[in-house]
This record gives C-alpha cells, structure tokens and sequence, in this order.
C-alpha cells in the first residue's frame, strides 16, 4: 500500500511501514518539505493515491467534507515515545490494511483499528 506519512510523526514509522513492503515518502520527502502546504498534500494524495498517516484532525475535516486526502489513517493515540508508536503500527498493520482496502477514513488508537468512513 502506498502512504504519505505527515510531518509531525518520525521517519522511523516511514523505514518501518517501508521494512513492511509499503512505499511511504514522508512530508519532508516533497518538494517545499515541511512547509507543503496542505492543500497540496491532499492533492499528492489524491493523484498517487496514498493514504495519508497524520494527527492533524484538519485533514479529517477535509476528508469528511471535501473527500481529500484519497484515504487517510487518522493517529489518535496521543504522544508516544517513537519506538512506542511503530510498535502500535506494527501490532496493529493488518487490521489497519485490512479496514483501509474496504474505507476511506479509519482511526488508530492505542487500543484499536476503527474504519469510521
């Protein structure tokens, strides 16, 4: 699966999905690096069709009222140490693609993989 991993989460959680087979550039990866507009994340987004990992609720705004990003992976599990949250990620990676290939807007927690959209 293709992702794009947002700014404020570790390029350790990119080499780890990366380690997992998915192609995932991070924010800093992009032309104006952190300074991408969001707007143009949503639009790499959408024409490379990835999934957009982030915290920032913004885009699950947008997702609900706009359909952008293409898909996203809303992180709501708080401020982890990096090697905590890639291990959410790792624990948890099928269940997250899983509920990504049949929804647009799923959620992750430390306690769960919920698809909301």
């Amino acid at each position: 699966m293709d992702f794009l991993v947002d700014a404020h989460l570790p390029a350790a959680l990119c080499r780890s999905l990366q380690d997992a087979g998915h192609n995932v550039p991070q924010t800093r990866d992009l032309p104006d690096a952190n300074k991408t507009k969001d707007k143009v994340r949503n639009e790499v987004s959408l024409h490379d069709q990835r999934v957009m990992i982030t915290k920032d609720t913004g885009f699950y705004y947008s997702r609900i009222l706009q359909a952008r990003p293409w898909k996203l992976l809303l992180v709501r599990a708080g401020n982890l140490r990096t090697r905590d949250l890639t291990a959410l990620f790792q624990r948890n990676l099928a269940a997250i693609i899983a509920a990504l290939n049949t929804h647009s807007l799923v959620e992750l927690d430390q306690t769960s993989v919920q698809p909301l959209v």
